[in-house]
């Protein structure tokens, strides 16, 4: 950002250095961890097939993928996890990083573990390069508190990517 040019001679320099200062000293701060990102294989074969990782202190909080596939050969995917500074909240995102995969899903599940679900979103395409994210139709998938499936009848056996959005789960005493 440029600053602003004009004839108030140094004092719309030292006003602009100011409110730069003041927005920079009142930023918000980061919001979110630092992403842990695990790489993992997509395995066709019709055959059912789970990956976890945990994320947060003390491993608080689980996701884990649960699919079947068919179609050609292994696929690269990713889950990527964090949590918020305050480790009440935590974002689970798996994905096939070259944006669509060539699978045909027969199913899929994602399920969340110490957290309750908040917004979860399935996508049949990835954004890849000047591409975006292509959401699955409402009637695809369901959303429980604890994961995000497909919904049998309905899913038309393409996914590349899963988006979840969860909160602490509340303990008694």
């Amino acid at each position: 950002m440029a600053a602003p040019s004009g004839g108030w001679n140094g004092v719309g320099a030292s006003l602009w250095a100011a409110l730069l200062l003041g927005a920079v000293a009142l930023r918000p701060a980061e919001a979110v961890s630092e992403p842990t990102t695990v790489a993992f294989d997509v395995r066709p074969g019709g055959v059912v097939h789970s990956f976890s990782h945990n994320v947060g202190p003390g491993d608080k909080y689980t996701c884990m993928f649960t699919y079947a596939s068919q179609g050609g050969t292994n696929e690269q995917w990713q889950m990527s996890l964090g949590t918020s500074e305050d480790h009440q909240h935590f974002t689970c995102t798996i994905w096939r990083p070259q944006g669509k995969s060539y699978l045909y899903f027969t199913q899929f599940k994602a399920e969340v573990r110490g957290a309750e679900i908040e917004y979860a979103m399935a996508y049949s395409k990835a954004a890849f390069e000047r591409e975006s994210d292509v959401p699955l139709k409402t009637e695809e998938f369901e959303v429980t508190k604890t994961a995000v499936a497909h919904r049998p009848g309905a899913f038309k056996a393409e996914l590349s990517k899963l988006v979840i959005v969860a909160k602490a789960s509340r303990t008694e005493l």
